[in-house]
């Protein structure tokens, strides 16, 4: 279960979606790109709560909250009013998000906030038999993945889902230097052949395995995202330079990179130092691995 029901109303988290690898394999006729990932999910993310309403409204709060786009773009409002359609139903909830992770920052947040809005408005409204997997795919690539909510591995340009290997809990830090990148840019900047898909790794049993298996592979937007924010260059060396880093790389389109590490104390200091050499920068000490986040 990714989220449960309280006297204010359904409440569900949006975890960050991390890409371990992300390979592009394609390009499809119509522009879109076909890509092969591993996708993991951190056990930090936005909040929303869904309560019943006369009417459809979104109140945002939290550090990031500022960041969104104007209400008329927001992709939980889009997921609500396409559900409600769907199902034949009028779009009446009141939704409250709590927004924690950056925005156009390569996890995934607003569509982890549009999945998480499609789960608890399903609840919400009753709503049983609505092709709840395609309404994500028709709003986003990475909506699909994190409607799922737990580890994949993504093909095709998202829609396309496995379960990933069994992965171990691992401790890892997240780091974002407060610089928004769109996606559709990193993804023009993008140079050179495709890349194959990778095999499964397989399951691996600790944190430096994880690191061993991913080492053989790469993210190959981290290239171009690095020309359009050269600041990535500073946060995966500050991330390499941390005691213990099993693996240093940048999740999805970025500019968020992630390390991973041994134990939560390694990670946790590791955090702690980058904080406090950067405090413009947004950096947690997480996990990935086991269940995701309730």
């Amino acid at each position: 279960m990714t989220g449960s029901e309280a006297p204010a109303g359904i409440r569900q988290t949006a975890p960050a979606k991390v890409n371990l690898y992300l390979h592009v394999v394609g390009r499809r006729a119509d522009g879109y790109h076909a890509i092969d990932s591993l996708v993991a999910f951190a056990g930090i993310g936005d909040g929303l709560t869904a309560g019943a309403a006369d009417e459809l409204t979104l109140a945002v709060e939290g550090p990031f909250a500022g960041a969104l786009p104007a209400p008329g773009d927001n992709l939980v409002l889009a997921a609500a009013r396409r559900l409600a359609a769907a199902a034949g139903v009028a779009p009446r909830a009141a939704l409250r998000l709590v927004k924690r992770l950056p925005v156009a920052a390569g996890i995934g947040g607003g569509s982890a906030d549009a999945a998480a809005a499609l789960r608890a408005l399903a609840r919400l409204w009753g709503v049983a038999t609505v092709d709840l997997a395609g309404l994500a795919a028709s709003l986003g690539a990475d909506v699909p993945v994190c409607l799922a909510a737990r580890a994949s591995l993504v093909a095709g340009i998202g829609e396309r889902l496995r379960p990933a290997p069994a992965l171990p809990v691992v401790s890892a830090v997240l780091v974002n230097p407060g610089v928004a990148l769109a996606t559709a840019a990193v993804f023009a900047a993008r140079e050179g052949a495709f890349s194959t898909p990778a095999p499964p790794i397989e399951a691996p049993a600790d944190a430096a395995a994880l690191a061993q298996a991913l080492a053989t592979r790469s993210n190959d937007l981290e290239a171009p995202a690095r020309r359009l924010a050269p600041v990535i260059d500073a946060v995966l060396a500050a991330l390499a330079a941390q005691p213990g880093c099993l693996i240093a790389r940048m999740s999805g389109s970025g500019a968020t990179c992630f390390a991973l590490f041994a134990g939560p104390g390694a990670a946790a200091t590791a955090a702690e130092r980058i904080a406090a050499a950067r405090p413009d920068w947004w950096v947690v000490a997480t996990r990935f691995g086991g269940a995701a986040p309730a």
